[in-house]
């Protein structure tokens, strides 16, 4: 190693430029990358970033996919710098160099500056970044938690429905035999026997629920007792017609 040359001080200058230039122009679009992200995020809204209906600068897979391999080059652009300043240090400390030179030692404190000022930059967009995609993916997971509890809501609110309506059917049928039963204890009680005794001989014929049957009934020509079945229980006109 010519470690007494001007020329190789200079060239450990070049390379640590040209590494400080690569770095800038990665912290600016690793900068953007991530304003992008946060962006995207609160246009979102409450909408999944990952579903068809965002309108992102990119999805949020293409952005993951890009962070992690911009935070690999950048890490190992500074891996590289920091290799090029301990060089540069170990000349400023070697034999036959000046330790007390100030401008090799002014030159190495700003690329040391430089790096320590970039090294800061990037793990502090880096954890930003992460903050936001685990904000992100917390809040999509309880967006999954509200759709799919509000999809079971809606399974219980049609099977309450459904009861519900069950019910009232119930409650219609319990309505009809208590009318029914109030028809039949407000007839005299003499009615009343005749149509029990009637019910007796002929079973199949009484169905005071089934104004069509009665119909029938009355058309009929074995049916001996249907005038007095017409007259405790008279069928409507509109039956009639209808069944004629």
């Amino acid at each position: 190693m010519a470690a007494g040359t001007s020329n190789y001080w200079e060239d450990l200058r070049k390379q640590a430029r040209q590494l400080e230039n690569e770095l800038d122009l990665k912290l600016v679009s690793f900068s953007k990358l991530c304003t992008s992200y946060s962006h995207s995020s609160a246009r979102d809204g409450g909408r999944d970033r990952y579903s068809s209906d965002t309108t992102p600068l990119l999805n949020g897979s293409s952005q993951d996919r890009m962070f992690e391999t911009m935070a690999i080059e950048i890490e190992q652009l500074l891996a590289r710098l920091t290799g090029v300043n301990d060089k540069m240090a170990e000349y400023t400390n070697s034999a036959g160099v000046p330790s007390l030179n100030a401008a090799l030692m002014h030159t190495l404190q700003r690329h040391r500056d430089i790096l320590q000022d970039y090294t800061h930059e990037f793990h502090k967009t880096k954890a930003n970044f992460m903050a936001i995609r685990e904000r992100e993916n917390l809040m999509g997971s309880v967006r999954k938690d509200i759709e799919s509890y509000k999809s079971g809501s809606g399974v219980n609110n049609r099977r309450t429905e459904l009861f519900l309506k069950e019910h009232d059917h119930l409650r219609n049928s319990d309505r009809l035999i208590e009318e029914t039963i109030s028809y039949y204890n407000k007839l005299p009680q003499s009615q009343r026997m005749g149509i029990s005794r009637w019910r007796i001989q002929r079973p199949v014929v009484w169905c005071p629920f089934s104004p069509a049957l009665q119909c029938s009934v009355r058309k009929s020509k074995w049916c001996p007792d249907y005038p007095q079945l017409i007259q405790d229980f008279p069928v409507p006109k509109e039956t009639l017609e209808a069944t004629s």
